[in-house]
């Protein structure tokens, strides 16, 4: 797939490996400083190109970037694995954007369920998810180890 333009200029593609440096440089500074690098491994830039995007400006700046897979146990689900957006572009609808492009690409490979977590406490995730289809499913304790409890979330694609 070529990148796709969008309408504030900005060019949404696919994520290459070569795009790794680019975003584990800014996670950290992107999330007020809290360690979020190791949340990100290298894989999701090498194995998952087809389902993990990267929004640029016009002068190739990352403005924006999503991390996504297949599901390898459940054959009509995908998952989002992370998606950051640069605090000066938060609120212009990138994320929604990236988040689009996600279901369009998981839809045309047959899947109909996408799941994603986040930390039950976290309202503005919570409202950006609600906005985008998604529901709790259900909150599980401990999910990511103790005290690390997460909302599940699901969206179903039409």
């Amino acid at each position: 797939m070529s990148p796709q333009p969008t309408s504030s200029a900005l060019t949404v593609r696919h994520a290459r490996p070569s795009d790794y440096g680019r975003v584990i440089g800014r996670v950290n500074v992107w999330w007020d400083g809290r360690d979020m690098a190791p949340m990100l491994p290298q894989l999701f830039f090498l194995h998952f190109e087809g389902t993990s995007f990267v929004a640029e400006d016009e002068e190739g700046d990352l403005v924006a970037f999503l991390c996504g897979f297949l599901s390898q146990t459940e054959p009509d689900e995908a998952y989002i694995h992370f998606m950051g957006v640069s605090p000066e572009h938060r609120g212009e609808g990138i994320g929604r954007r990236l988040y689009e492009r996600f279901f369009d690409e998981v839809r045309a490979q047959g899947r109909t369920v996408v799941r994603c977590v986040t930390s039950p406490g976290n309202e503005g995730s919570l409202a950006f998810h609600r906005a985008l289809g998604f529901e709790v499913d259900r909150v599980v304790g401990d999910y990511d180890g103790p005290g690390e409890d997460r909302a599940l979330l699901v969206r179903r694609l039409s």
